[in-house]
């Protein structure tokens, strides 16, 4: 009786910090597992295969392509390109390929405005000739290409069809695990789906008590020691977990439980368009005041409402970026 063929897995980091890289490693032992199952054909942080490798394979020859980062370059919108052509399966992995993530926070600004902030006004630059990167430069030797710099900061299906979505910056090990095993037994739900996560929010997960208390002000967390016990929330700390999607903590929210509130990683839940619109409704319901003026002066205790409450999904809300 012959063997079950190896899948075919490839995997890519474009516009993102490594965090999703560090986690598939993170699934420890089972990365044995993942070997004995899976054939990885494409991984530049770990295996030396090239562009041009990829380009030679047929067309639908890779079973999986676990695509992580946002689409921030050309380079990384032709790679996006090339892999969803040798690829049968395009899974946008972690959040900045499902949402922008960070780098989506970008999106509130130009690229011009970016380059000068990096290349002129930063307190360590020397740059009196105010010289920029360009797509191309001749020298001697020949023409020197880079990639050209896009003015926003685009999500995995931006730039080509996506079947599956894995948030989190970065996906559990348990979650990466759990979408592993259900694309080897091919037991995954029609797409498009969101896979290894949960339908609900952080806060359906979260055994603190809530009593509806209303708060004067907002606090950083630095600011105080919370409660263990309440709902974040309601102490004035401004967790993310009713606009967000649960699943990290297999059946706990990992930041709230940690004493921390939710950042919002997992973007939003299922039947939410837009994360920030959603949070802001959650704090509008524990605002306590009707006058306008103090309701007023207790936002004003929220240091960075848009960066806030689009910190992971900016590049997928409605606002998209800033109109500049």
């Amino acid at each position: 009786m012959s063997e079950k063929p190896k899948l075919k897995l490839a995997l890519y980091w474009a516009a993102s910090c490594g965090g999703c890289e560090i986690a598939v490693v993170e699934i420890n032992e089972k990365i044995l597992d993942l070997d004995a199952a899976a054939d990885i054909l494409f991984w530049p942080v770990a295996v030396d295969t090239k562009y041009k490798d990829v380009a030679a394979l047929p067309d639908g020859y890779i079973d999986v392509c676990l695509f992580n980062g946002a689409v921030r370059t050309s380079e990384q919108e032709e790679v996006a390109h090339l892999l969803r052509c040798k690829s049968k399966v395009m899974v946008a992995f972690g959040s900045c390929a499902t949402e922008g993530c960070i780098p989506g926070l970008a999106n509130f600004y130009s690229r011009e405005g970016i380059f000068e902030r990096a290349y002129l006004t930063t307190p360590t630059t020397d740059n009196p000739e105010r010289i920029f990167p360009q797509t191309r430069t001749e020298v001697p030797e020949g023409e020197l290409v880079l990639p050209e710099f896009y003015n926003t900061v685009l999500t995995l299906d931006d730039v080509v069809p996506v079947e599956y979505y894995v948030p989190g910056c970065p996906p559990q090990p348990h979650q990466i695990w759990s979408v592993i095993e259900a694309i080897v037994s091919g037991n995954l739900p029609p797409p498009p789906a969101v896979v290894g996560a949960g339908d609900k929010t952080c806060c359906d997960e979260c055994r603190r008590v809530k009593n509806v208390k209303k708060v004067k002000r907002f606090y950083r967390p630095f600011e105080i020691i919370p409660d263990p016990e309440i709902c974040l929330l309601e102490q004035g700390l401004l967790c993310m977990g009713p606009a967000t999607r649960s699943g990290c903590g297999q059946g706990r929210a990992l930041c709230v439980d940690a004493n921390m509130p939710c950042r919002g990683c997992y973007g939003p839940p299922a039947g939410v368009v837009d994360q920030g619109a959603k949070m802001l409704s959650a704090i509008a319901s524990v605002i306590d005041s009707n006058d306008p003026e103090e309701i007023a002066q207790i936002i004003a205790t929220i240091p960075d409402p848009a960066g806030t409450f689009y910190r992971f999904s900016l590049s997928k809300s409605l606002l998209r970026r800033a109109r500049v």
